[in-house]
């Protein structure tokens, strides 16, 4: 990557804890969403996998801006909520999380693949978007078989869209892999962001009881969770910047 990127790839996916894991995603996928508009930056859902309930076990954000990346790339890791789910009748806190990670977005020109490197596959794409999406393969799955990953998009409304959209995600994700040390694991840089998704590896607690976020990188808290989720995170960042000195 020769300069600022342009724009980031955001994946957010439930990690530990079930129906709830999928529902705090969703809620850290609108508060990425609405720091986004704050911003007046572009953004599109490029690929989701809803749950049952209403969460999401994956969703992955394009967002369009050069500030992007420096503002969030410091968001990526293990983020834990504890709070009293909706359907808990006795009343207890229960403990979940969800991962996010951080993918600058590769223009075509920094890195090349070779197209017979690809195997692609198509197929209806589930979900939202019409009787168009189900009765059409529109769904694109993109396999870079010397790496071996593994990219899906089915959110755009024609097949040519969705491949485009891959391609992109797959740059990110060579990209990514090109940076690690160690080639050889599986996308070893936003394993290393991620890790495995257990709740001692988290790097920020939503605490709903206490009213309070804690970043335990820097070791602040703040007590205005509901206003932190509906996307004013400045604060957050900011603090964060400051105390690494980025």
């Amino acid at each position: 990557m020769t300069e600022t990127p342009k724009g980031i790839i955001l994946e957010i996916r439930a990690g530990t804890g079930g129906d709830e894991a999928a529902l705090f995603a969703m809620d850290l996928y609108k508060m990425y969403s609405r720091f986004a508009q704050s911003k007046g930056w572009g953004q599109n859902v490029i690929d989701s996998s809803p749950s049952s309930i209403g969460g999401f076990k994956e969703i992955a954000l394009e967002i369009n801006s050069g500030e992007a990346y420096n503002l969030l790339r410091n968001e990526g890791g293990v983020h834990r909520v504890q709070r009293i789910p909706k359907t808990e009748k006795n009343g207890r806190i229960h403990t979940s999380t969800a991962t996010v990670a951080i993918l600058p977005k590769i223009e075509a020109s920094e890195i090349k693949i070779n197209a017979a490197d690809l195997e692609i596959t198509t197929a209806r794409a589930g979900g939202p978007g019409g009787q168009n999406v189900n009765k059409v393969e529109t769904a694109v799955r993109v396999r870079h078989i010397p790496s071996g990953i593994i990219v899906l998009s089915r959110t755009q409304r024609s097949q040519g869209q969705n491949k485009e959209k891959a391609l992109e995600i797959l740059r990110s994700k060579i990209y990514e892999r090109q940076q690690s040390q160690q080639s050889e694991t599986l996308d070893q840089q936003r394993r290393e962001q991620i890790k495995g998704a257990e709740r001692s590896d988290k790097i920020r607690t939503y605490n709903f009881p206490q009213d309070r976020i804690t970043d335990h990188r820097i070791g602040k808290s703040w007590h205005n969770l509901e206003e932190i989720l509906n996307g004013k995170l400045d604060s957050v960042i900011k603090a964060f910047a400051r105390k690494k000195g980025n």
